[in-house]
């Protein structure tokens, strides 16, 4: 299968269509392309040329764009819907996805569209998804699912499946549950054909299951599915009932958003953002990470000009001062990377403690080298061999200093409950720079006797 690309020329070909209302070669045009290209197209019309698009199209694969488009353009959109165009649309999407596009509309039509769906059954799910925190697995879950009971024998419950079948879109697998809807294990496809149909299913379930609760992270939920490869979970409440499941598409999307959210943090960008979103919501994201790099610069002004006499003694110190503050910076950011790379796979092992102390022996190990190749090439270059010496000790120690610094400071944000990604941008950068050029000229000044 050829990747679908859109080009200058057939979007431009497509706003004509639209322009001319041809209906009929438009949608000839269109009947082929998957529903998330569709979307990608609508992303790049105006808002009244993609709601002509979107109201073109047969209400099955509508409902499917809808949950592709970028979430201004389907507020456009939708707007410029009924309460029963909307409702008709739900009415063809899974139970999360029709939750999403329900919370995102204005609170004074959502009463109104959830009176409008016609499976009443489905309105009700929906309503029930809407109470659940989205940043919560109850709030990632679909209600869409197979569940057998127990005490049902064989041939019942092929037929409940069957009947169950028709509103999942994939089944991934069959929960079992008791009399009090609490989950109890999973059935295996194998396990059903190959039984009596007048055996029950409480004699050829499978009691092993994993399962997340409601209130779980979904960071959380997809480290479990990650870590044993599933392609769904079951949800279940507080007292284990079983109440929905998570499938893998939607841990794709979590994951995605966790790691663009962790790299617009360490590049000093404070809250999520977009290059299409307004210059004043990218400077409020963008701006307090600056105000604290120029605060940081200020601060290593203000240190250097406290060592102003032996910088005038010996200018070549002022000449390494960009290396030194770069390499600390430099290796606080490393260092804080790997830790937070582990904290966000759950692969760090043992005590803080011995974390620090790796850290610290590989940065002595990186500083010991660097510092040799330094102390050649300034002695070589200036004929100073004690000037060369302090500034190659400076070096270690700043390295140390760095790798410890990069090492601790997301340690101790993770087990404050604070995202340890924030660690690794300009504040791991700053702090280094400062820290770095005041190692830095203390000790030259002590070998210097300054």
């Amino acid at each position: 299968m050829t990747p679908f690309k859109l080009t200058d020329d057939l979007l431009e070909e497509i706003e004509q269509l639209i322009r001319d209302q041809q209906d009929t070669r438009l949608e000839s045009l269109l009947s082929e392309v998957h529903y998330a290209d569709v979307a990608e197209i609508a992303n790049e019309l105006d808002n009244d040329q993609a709601t002509y698009l979107i109201k073109l199209l047969e209400s099955d694969k509508t409902s499917d764009v809808l949950t592709e488009l970028d979430e201004d353009v389907r507020e456009a959109i939708l707007a410029n819907f009924s309460s029963k165009e909307i409702a008709e649309e739900l009415d063809e999407l899974d139970t999360d996805d029709a939750a999403d596009i329900v919370a995102e509309l204005p609170d004074n039509i959502v009463q109104q569209v959830i009176s409008e769906i016609e499976d009443r059954e489905h309105a009700k799910d929906i309503v029930d998804l809407l109470r659940y925190d989205e940043n919560s697995a109850g709030g990632l879950m679909a209600k869409e699912l197979v569940k057998v009971y127990e005490h049902w024998n064989v041939t019942t419950c092929v037929t409940e499946m069957r009947a169950q079948a028709e509103n999942v879109t994939r089944v991934h697998s069959i929960y079992v549950v008791d009399n009090e809807e609490k989950l109890i294990g999973r059935l295996s496809l194998k396990d059903l054909l190959t039984t009596s149909a007048s055996s029950h299913i409480r004699d050829v379930y499978i009691p092993k299951v994993d399962f997340v609760y409601v209130n779980d992270k979904p960071e959380d939920v997809a480290k479990i599915m990650s870590k044993y490869d599933l392609e769904a979970i079951p949800v279940v409440d507080e007292i284990g009932r079983l109440v929905g499941r998570i499938t893998i598409d939607d841990i794709v999307d979590v994951i995605k958003e966790e790691a663009e959210k962790d790299y617009q943090m360490a590049a000093g960008i404070s809250q999520d953002v977009e290059a299409d979103d307004t210059i004043w919501e990218l400077t409020r994201a963008r701006l307090p990470w600056l105000f604290l790099g120029l605060v940081g610069g200020v601060g290593a002004a203000v240190i250097m000009g406290g060592f102003e006499e032996m910088i005038s003694k010996h200018a070549v110190l002022f000449f390494f001062t960009p290396l030194i503050a770069a390499m600390a910076g430099n290796v606080g950011v490393q260092s804080s990377a790997i830790i937070v790379q582990g904290l966000a796979n759950d692969d760090l092992k043992g005590s803080i403690g011995n974390r620090l102390i790796k850290e610290m022996l590989l940065a002595l190990l990186n500083g010991v080298i660097l510092a040799a190749i330094l102390l050649l090439f300034t002695w070589a270059y200036k004929g100073h061999f004690l000037t060369a010496l302090a500034i190659s000790i400076s070096l270690i120690v700043v390295i140390v200093v760095a790798g410890f610094i990069g090492t601790f400071t997301p340690l101790f944000l993770n087990k404050r409950g604070i995202d340890p990604a924030i660690a690794t941008g300009p504040f791991i950068t700053t702090s280094n720079d400062i820290f770095g050029i005041l190692i830095y000229f203390s000790i030259a000044k002590i070998l210097l006797g300054i």
